[in-house]
């Protein structure tokens, strides 16, 4: 079941609502945490048993490590093993066989494992709470249900963001409920589904286009085209259900930290990643790059650890060499930036340091969208006529008529316009300024409305993670 869903909107969701609210406090964590389970178990029911086995001994690790005693340690490798290895099982068994029958000439069986859906961020959720309870920076939890539902909350179950849990701990004994909260987490809720069915679906169809289109026969254009698309695309579809799961957290009390903001009025690589998918950028930080040593150590292995932690940002992604190639590709980028390219960038005019940014992110994109590095360097060459193809062609023009005005709405939404001028309107809040924003915000969920039951269009991202 996914957020962008007839069902989820229309039958699961206010359901939950209704009982939620209906219930005693003391209830509506065992409410939340069935319906979480229900939530997952909707799409995989057989894997709800992989969710539930992370949660018990992730409990049991929990336990132990906040026992002073000198297996603490111990036990923290073996909560770190269990966890890295279950994420190896079902996210890379076939991409470590089919490397090692390509390099060793071998024909080992591949199992053809299926992915759990949201497995990399539940089972990075449960990592930073064993982690915290050992460093002491957190509480352990001696509530199973409680952490049960930690794990397992249905908001950022699929999609994230990566919810630590020093950061609700607090929240999940107790929290505070309000019309104001609820018609906050409403609207941002709206917001996020009208990003991604709206804009990301919409944009989804021309990259789609694009990027099927033969390398050969694409024009330089629609390949431009492509790679503007897919680049919004992608972060109104992960910005999309982040504001989803931000806005269902406060519908039901919940607080969670921001995951995007406006990543792409960045002016260096640096800044971008600070922007951008926030939660999974500050776990590496603190659970990898800093217990590497960080920067502290020298220069020389300041680069070794942003190299590795590139690389597993670019693995956590996907089991594949363009997810791995396009994490090194901003490894390297970040590092060049800290040796001598910042200082460079900071002394151009603002304009050229966005375009430089734009490029850059464009480009390392198409490795992450590409299955091959054969078709990846192939789509970046055709950005530059090296194929010596078309400036335009029948396809460009269809483009352009087709979705102009998406790509227009798309580039101004990803900037903080609309909500400058949304903040200089609401110094003059009143009856007007409600209504009005009621009106559109109950318009955009009509027109989503319509728009889910006469299309067929929906992709969901996150199956690769």
């Amino acid at each position: 079941m996914v957020f962008s869903s007839l069902i989820f909107l229309f039958v699961f969701l206010p359901l939950i609502i209704c009982l939620y609210y209906l219930s005693k406090d003391k209830y509506r964590n065992y409410l939340l945490l069935v319906a979480s389970l229900f939530f997952y178990a909707w799409g995989e029911p057989t894997y709800i048993i992989i969710m539930i086995t992370s949660i018990i001994f992730n409990f049991l690790f929990g336990r132990q490590v906040s026992i002073e005693n000198k297996r603490r340690k111990i036990w923290l490798i073996v909560s770190v093993i269990f966890n890295i290895g279950m994420l190896g099982v079902f996210k890379y068994t076939g991409f470590f066989i089919e490397n090692i029958n390509s390099i060793f000439k071998l024909n080992i069986i591949n199992p053809q494992i299926a992915l759990p859906l949201g497995i990399s961020f539940f089972t990075f959720q449960a990592m930073s709470y064993v982690i915290d309870v050992y460093r002491q920076d957190a509480k352990v939890q001696n509530n199973i249900f409680n952490m049960a539902l930690y794990i397992s909350l249905f908001p950022q179950l699929v999609a994230g963001p990566i919810v630590r849990y020093q950061t609700i701990a607090d929240q999940i004994i107790d929290r505070e409920h309000s019309l104001f909260k609820f018609e906050r987490g409403l609207s941002r809720f709206i917001i996020g589904l009208s990003k991604k069915v709206i804009l990301a679906n919409s944009l989804g169809l021309l990259a789609d286009s694009a990027f099927s289109t033969n390398i050969e026969e694409i024009a330089i254009l629609s390949a431009w085209l492509g790679i503007i698309s897919y680049s919004m695309q992608i972060f109104f579809d992960f910005s999309g259900y982040s504001d989803m799961a931000i806005g269902l957290g406060e519908m039901f009390g919940f607080e969670f930290l921001e995951n995007f903001n406006y990543p792409y009025i960045s002016k260096s690589a640096s800044e971008f990643w600070r922007r951008w998918h926030i939660s999974l950028g500050s776990w590496f930080r603190d659970y990898v790059y800093i217990p590497l040593g960080g920067s502290r150590k020298g220069q020389v292995r300041t680069y070794i650890n942003l190299f590795i932690v590139w690389f597993l940002t670019g693995f956590w992604h996907g089991a594949s060499w363009t997810f791995i190639a396009w994490g090194l590709y901003f490894g390297i980028l970040i590092a060049m930036e800290k040796s001598f390219l910042e200082k460079i960038l900071e002394k151009l005019w603002t304009p050229i340091r966005h375009i430089y940014l734009i490029i850059i992110v464009m480009i390392g994109w198409i490795f992450f969208r590409a299955d091959n590095f054969n078709y990846a360097f192939g789509y970046i060459g055709s950005l530059f006529g090296s194929k010596e193809q078309l400036l335009y062609n029948s396809d460009t023009l269809r483009y352009i008529n087709d979705y102009w005005y998406i790509l227009i709405i798309s580039m101004i939404g990803s900037t903080p316009l609309i909500k400058s001028l949304i903040s200089k309107i609401q110094i003059k809040e009143n009856n007007i300024y409600y209504i009005t924003k009621s009106l559109i915000l109950m318009t955009l969920f009509i027109y989503i409305t319509i728009t889910l039951v006469n299309s067929t269009y929906n992709p969901f991202l996150y199956f690769r993670f």
